[in-house]
């Protein structure tokens, strides 16, 4: 017969055995692992070439989710974002096991995801109006050239032979375009095989309807680093 004095010791030697438990440890590294990612960092991997050589396909990146909590995007940043309605495609569904696999992945923040994200550049901020080119071929955000080193993939621009004003036209050239407000015009580093904001935009007549942008609910973090391959880690990204 168990007495009232010895049923909260019970008690207590049950809890201390669930707290030593191992399955214990690893539930709370998941829960863990999991607020992190949801408030803090989230690793990502690079899911095409479209930001070459800046980021290759198959990197594994660090998003910052803190900043965008006290601050929005701004031009030159890198950030992932969750591809918009807009920019879907129809895709073949996922079976049970791999929404699992994806599950486990997003949570621990490695292996295969269910979250369809990509990673471009911000070029226009909400407001601002982009158009390329310059006379030497340069992306204009409200009438001032863009200095991108980073790019080294661009389409043929020749002034006076291939450029905006002749024909046919660069199909490095687009708009102007202004950035609808909570909007952003996000472009890949390589832009000759990039589908980004302006890729039905190249080489076409100047009008906003071209092009698709990406929502600020969308953008999830800012790229921070380079996590693998190591000889990549920390490499510079602007």
């Amino acid at each position: 017969m168990t007495t009232g004095a010895t049923r909260p010791a019970q008690e207590r030697s049950v809890w201390r055995r669930v707290r030593r438990s191992p399955i214990t440890h690893v539930v709370a590294a998941f829960v863990v692992l999991a607020l992190v990612q949801l408030f803090f960092v989230k690793p990502f991997q690079v899911p095409s070439e479209s930001m070459s050589p800046t980021l290759e396909t198959g990197d594994r990146i660090l998003a910052d989710r803190i900043s965008l909590s006290f601050g929005d995007p701004v031009q030159g940043d890198v950030i992932v974002f969750s591809r918009p309605d807009t920019w879907k495609t129809d895709a073949a569904p996922r079976g049970a096991l791999r929404t699992a696999v994806g599950w486990v992945g997003d949570l621990v923040g490695f292996g295969p995801s269910n979250l369809d994200a990509l990673v471009k550049r911000v070029v226009g901020e909400p407001g601002s109006t982009v158009q390329c080119c310059s006379a030497e071929g340069a992306v204009q955000v409200d009438g001032v050239a863009l200095d991108e080193s980073y790019v080294r993939n661009d389409a043929p621009f020749v002034a006076g032979q291939l450029d905006c004003g002749s024909v046919p036209a660069s199909t490095r050239c687009f708009g102007p375009i202004t950035v609808p407000d909570g909007e952003y015009l996000v472009m890949g580093d390589n832009r000759a095989n990039s589908a980004d904001s302006v890729v039905g935009c190249r080489g076409a007549p100047a009008s906003a309807e071209c092009a698709r942008f990406v929502p600020r609910s969308d953008v999830i973090g800012e790229v921070r680093a380079i996590l693998w391959p190591l000889d990549r880690a920390f490499g510079p990204l602007d």
